[in-house]
C-alpha cells in the first residue's frame, strides 16, 4: 500500500492526474456532485478530498482552506501523489468596476503580496499561470458564454488588515484585476515543482465594497456569486476534460 501524505492523507492510490483546488470544502463537495463513480476520501484538517469521473477524465477535488500556507503544502503533496495539472478555484474581490459579482477572472499572472511565496523563493520570482491551462480556460468560458476576464490578480494575507482600503485603492490603479489570497502561493509553488497550475478567480465582491461582509453575503447564497461558483465549477471540469481529451 502506497504511503499516505501526511497533512491531505492521500496516496498514489487516487490516481488522479488533474485536481481542482478550492479553498472552502463545501465547494470541493459541491464540485464533486458533477463527478461519476465518486471515491470519498474524507477531511483531514482543512483538506476535503472526492475524487471522480468527468466525461471520462478522473479528476480529484480537494479543499485547501483559507491563505497561502495550507495552499502550498497542497500542491507539494498532490505532486508527491502524481498530480501534474492543477486549477485554484476561489472567490475574489474586484479591483475594477467593469468586474462585477460572478463574473469570473482567468488569471495570467499574479502580484506576490503574500507572505508563504516569498518564502519560496525572491520576490523577482514570477507568478505565473501554465499557458495550455489559460488558453484552454478562455477557449471553453467563450464556448460556455461565461463572463470573463483574462489578467493578472494580486495575492495577499490579510483580510482584516488596517491598511486594506489603502492598499486596494494603490492596486486599482494598476492592471491589476482582483484580490485573492492563496493564487499567487499556486503558482509559484507549482512553477517551482514542475507541477502545471492556473486559478479562476469568482467575484464575490464587488468594486470598492467591503470584502468582508460580501464574504459573508455569499456565504449566504447570494444568487449572483453562487451563479459565478458553479460556472467556474463547470469551466475548470471542462478545461482538464479536454486536456486530457488533447493527451489521447
Amino acid at each position: 500500500m502506497s504511503t499516505k501524505m501526511p497533512h491531505i492523507q492521500l496516496s498514489e492510490e487516487v490516481s488522479a492526474r488533474y485536481a481542482i483546488i478550492p479553498g472552502d470544502p463545501k465547494r470541493a463537495e459541491r464540485i464533486a456532485r458533477f463527478f461519476s463513480n465518486a471515491d470519498d476520501y474524507g477531511m483531514n484538517r482543512e483538506y476535503r478530498s472526492i475524487a471522480g469521473t468527468y466525461k471520462g477524465t478522473r479528476i480529484l477535488s480537494m479543499s485547501t482552506g483559507m491563505g497561502g500556507p495550507s495552499a502550498a503544502i497542497a500542491v507539494e503533496e498532490l505532486r508527491m501523489i502524481g498530480v501534474e495539472w492543477i486549477i485554484r478555484i476561489g472567490s475574489s474581490g474586484s479591483l475594477k468596476p467593469e468586474i462585477g459579482i460572478g463574473d469570473l477572472v482567468i488569471v495570467t499572472g499574479a502580484i506576490r503580496d503574500d507572505g508563504t511565496s516569498r518564502g519560496y523563493i525572491d520576490p523577482g520570482y514570477p507568478a505565473v499561470a501554465d499557458l495550455t491551462l489559460v488558453t484552454t480556460l478562455l477557449k471553453k468560458a467563450k464556448e460556455l458564454g461565461y463572463r470573463s476576464f483574462p489578467g493578472i490578480c494580486r495575492s495577499h494575507d490579510t483580510m482584516y488588515g488596517d491598511r486594506n482600503p489603502e492598499l486596494y485603492e494603490k492596486w486599482s490603479k494598476t492592471p491589476a484585476l482582483a484580490s485573492d489570497m492563496e493564487t499567487a502561493t499556486v503558482l509559484t509553488v507549482a512553477s517551482l515543482r514542475g507541477v502545471k497550475a492556473a486559478s479562476v478567480l469568482n467575484t464575490v465582491s464587488a468594486f470598492r465594497s467591503d470584502v468582508p461582509s460580501s464574504v459573508g453575503r455569499y456565504a449566504d447564497a447570494e444568487a449572483l456569486a453562487v451563479r459565478g461558483e458553479e460556472n467556474e465549477i463547470i469551466l475548470a471540469l471542462e478545461a482538464l476534460s479536454s486536456i486530457e481529451g488533447g493527451r489521447k
